[in-house]
């Protein structure tokens, strides 16, 4: 009873924090609700006998994607008025987009495909069983072409933010590699005299002299 209480109030609270997600004008608003969402359900995954997922998604998304997503956000400078002055005329598609993927999502996830009926309830494992140790032999084995192609997904997740964030500002200095090794013998490097050294006190005494 307890475990289906906890059941229902965290996933409220992860279908709560997603609506938010998509309805706050603020964009770091909605990266916090974003953390709320993966917390809870990382707490579902515990409740599921899977404690590593949960912990990995605190520590990965929460810990690591979401803090890179807040920079990124704050680093772009986004225009909220020019994203409001359009939300009006994207209203209709998006509202038609949102309608279908509602009817995707329904018969995939309805009770013909889902429920006890189509999938009973597993057996409590044991302290000896390492969900860690299963988890890696799927993925690693039966579910090894979709674990590659997220990873090249996240790849290029990391390159389009770099380049979305890599401004060339006048003001800034910077080396130009290129530049350096096309330098010519003579003019273009710094040459070295050596010299004897001299005694600046009278050279010194005769300008304050002078001053005087």
């Amino acid at each position: 009873m307890a475990e289906k209480f906890l059941f229902y109030v965290f996933a409220l609270i992860t279908v709560w924090a997603a609506v938010m997600v998509i309805t706050r004008k603020n964009p770091v608003h909605s990266v916090l609700f974003l953390v709320l969402a993966f917390v809870s359900s990382a707490a579902l995954w515990v409740l599921l006998e899977a404690e590593f997922l949960g912990i990995v998604l605190i520590l990965v998304y929460v810990g690591a994607v979401m803090v890179l997503f807040l920079f990124v956000v704050m680093m772009l400078d986004i225009d909220l008025a020019t994203i409001r002055a359009g939300f009006v005329q994207n209203l209709p598609l998006a509202g038609l987009i949102a309608a279908v993927m509602a009817i995707e999502i329904l018969l995939i996830v309805g009770p013909g495909n889902f429920g006890l009926d189509a999938f009973p309830k597993p057996e409590p494992l044991g302290a000896e069983v390492s969900n860690t140790r299963e988890l890696g032999l799927l993925l690693y084995s039966v579910y090894i072409y979709p674990v590659e192609i997220a990873a090249v997904i996240l790849l290029l997740a990391i390159v389009a933010a770099i380049r979305l964030t890599l401004r060339r500002r006048p003001d800034n200095k910077y080396v130009d590699p290129a530049r350096q090794v096309r330098v010519r013998k003579g003019p273009d490097r710094v040459r070295l005299v050596k010299m004897a050294a001299e005694d600046v006190a009278p050279v010194a005494a005769a300008e304050n002299g002078e001053s005087q």
